[in-house]
């Protein structure tokens, strides 16, 4: 019997494209939605290194953005225990930051602020823990995004704040994971094994 060696042919060429596609599909096809929320505002402020950050130094990197202080006895050494799962996922990657801003920036001066990145494990260099004016500081938080900070005498540590962080894109603007019934989740839950799965997940997506 005669092979038809051009369908053969045919066939591999196929097959091999189908084994080189189907990953691919089902990658674009698995990518989360991620909703665009709002652009950051502008900021200047001063790292761990005493050097001005701007978000003009964020620009062209994906980054997240919290706010905590370094004597919080609560919430934040979760926050940033989290935190330093993220900067450990993309750790070669220059192009993912953190932006960490103390909302006690008359304690939290760089000096202060150093020493806390050396014993918290922060070894990231696009890792910038920021301190500043104090109102300009509630200010970003509290108007730019929307995310509230403020001074409680009940509050542990004497500063009321959330656990949440913020996925910035590298066009400057804040983006969200779009949940099960089409709404955006805004930020994401810095004290939550999940959220921090799901905001790996989501940083990958945005790179």
């Amino acid at each position: 019997m005669k092979k038809n060696y051009s369908y053969i042919g045919i066939s591999f060429i196929i097959l091999i494209f189908g084994i080189w596609a189907v990953p691919k599909i089902v990658e674009t096809l698995s990518k989360p939605e991620l909703a665009t929320i709002g652009p950051v505002p502008s900021f200047e402020f001063t790292d761990q290194n005493g050097k001005t950050i701007t978000n003009k130094d964020y620009e062209g990197k994906v980054y997240v953005v919290e706010f905590f202080f370094t004597t919080c006895p609560s919430i934040c050494p979760i926050m940033n225990e989290n935190m330093i799962k993220i900067q450990n996922e993309f750790l070669g990657n220059p192009k993912v930051g953190i932006a960490s801003f103390t909302i006690d920036p008359e304690h939290d001066t760089p000096e202060v602020l150093k020493t806390y990145a050396e014993n918290t494990g922060i070894t990231k260099l696009q890792w910038h823990l920021l301190t500043g004016d104090k109102d300009d500081i509630f200010k970003l938080a509290n108007e730019g995004f929307n995310l509230y900070v403020g001074i409680g005498s009940e509050a542990e540590g004497g500063f009321e704040h959330s656990g949440y962080f913020a996925l910035i894109d590298q066009d400057g603007n804040i983006r969200s994971r779009i949940d099960e019934f089409d709404n955006p989740i805004i930020y994401y839950d810095g004290l939550e094994d999940k959220q921090i799965q799901m905001l790996k997940e989501d940083i990958k997506a945005l790179l």
